[in-house]
């Protein structure tokens, strides 16, 4: 029995702590009520995961990464194209979300983790007024993730054009991002814990609702990343007269590893050669399908504005047009870059929440559910690197 638990993976057991926090907020809300703390303070080490992460994956990815310059034209194809099929996707979950409307009546509420927060929204003008940071330290402190990335960017530009003087400062960054990552997984390993008390603590207040309403988003996601592959990707692929059946045979098995493993690393092995085999010349292929990975999330996209504006409706705040669009902003500058990371998508939408000072307990209770979501979110991700490549190789014929 003992070795069994021990081979369980941590989806598993955070299936379990899911589990055990809806029997708890069902027959036990009295008891289910009190473990508030264990779910701050997991809130609180994932808010901890932000700005170090962010600031130094952009960093090392814009001064580290050679290849925009020495591919020229098609690194400024492969960018343009990422960053309109991107926000195609950001825009397709925002109107899902929008429609369906699966957050309503979930009333989540702030945690003590957003204690020291203020309670009103910030105005658009307000995100734009204070998008330039005074003090990175005071924005990193604040958790203003916009501020940090403009930071990031402009320093990692910085560290680009000065070259090699600015080498040990770059490879500090890397090293900084390769910590992260292990400190996430630290973090993570408290999910199960931290996972089982927020959703104890739902239930038992909110009663079994809150379940219906997580029903409702996985099925609004998995229907809109179908949408998006239809409408979306199909368009670009009649436009740009990619042939189908071949493309589908070449794409089949790596989105069939991604979505089964949740993994797009497991899947670029195989991306990388069926692309080739499928013509893509090899110098766009070793180039567009890794770069696509930190700059071509669709799935992770699409997935981001529908949980940002699901747990703003569950908390019961109405975000105007303007505002849902200034978060769909931040949302595309902060994805760039983490896709190494593991849960990318949730330290993101934490970064996200922070910034638009929304509920973190939405975090917890999303991870319930995340596994379930990365599976598809990750395998349109991997059709989608694989269209971008052949694109940039056709526009380059």
């Amino acid at each position: 029995m003992g070795r069994a638990l021990k081979r369980l993976s941590l989806t598993a057991w955070i299936f379990i702590g899911m589990a055990a926090g809806v029997a708890l907020g069902a027959f036990a809300p009295g008891v289910a009520r009190r473990l508030g703390p264990i779910s701050a303070i997991f809130l609180r080490l994932i808010r901890s995961i932000i700005a170090p992460l962010i600031f130094g994956t952009l960093v090392y990815g814009i001064a580290g990464g050679g290849d925009l310059k020495r591919m020229g034209r098609i690194g400024i194809k492969a960018i343009v194209y990422f960053e309109i099929v991107t926000t195609f996707a950001l825009f397709l979950g925002l109107g899902a979300v929008n429609l369906v409307r699966p957050g309503a009546g979930m009333h989540l509420a702030q945690t003590s983790a957003e204690a020291a927060l203020p309670a009103e929204r910030p105005s658009a003008g307000a995100i734009i007024e204070h998008v330039f940071p005074a003090s990175i330290i005071d924005a990193m402190a604040r958790g203003d993730v916009l501020e940090i990335v403009v930071f990031a960017f402009l320093f990692g530009a910085a560290c680009a054009a000065v070259g090699a003087k600015a080498r040990p400062v770059v490879a500090f960054c890397e090293s900084l991002a390769e910590v992260m990552f292990r400190y996430t997984r630290y973090v993570m390993y408290l999910a199960p814990l931290g996972v089982g008390a927020a959703i104890a603590v739902t239930v038992g207040n909110k009663g079994f609702g809150v379940l219906f309403g997580l029903g409702k988003l996985i099925l609004t996601m998995y229907v809109a990343q179908v949408l998006f592959v239809v409408l979306v990707l199909g368009s670009v692929i009649l436009l740009v007269r990619i042939p189908v059946a071949p493309f589908y045979r070449a794409v089949r098995e790596p989105f069939l590893i991604a979505f089964s493993t949740a993994s797009s690393e497991a899947a670029l092995p195989v991306a990388l050669e069926n692309m080739e085999q499928f013509g893509v010349p090899k110098h766009i292929v070793a180039f567009v399908i890794p770069t696509g990975y930190s700059f071509n999330l669709d799935g992770s996209t699409l997935y981001l504005s529908l949980a940002s504006v699901f747990v703003a409706q569950a908390a019961g705040v109405n975000l105007s047009f303007g505002q849902q669009l200034l978060m769909m902003l931040t949302l595309m500058l902060t994805s760039k870059g983490v896709a190494g990371v593991p849960r990318a998508a949730l330290v993101i939408l934490a970064g996200t929440l922070s910034t638009f000072h929304l509920p973190m307990e939405g975090v917890a209770v999303l991870l319930g559910i995340d596994a379930l979501m990365d599976m598809a979110r990750t395998s349109v991700n991997v059709i989608g690197n694989c269209l971008a490549s052949a694109v940039v190789a056709r526009w380059e014929a």
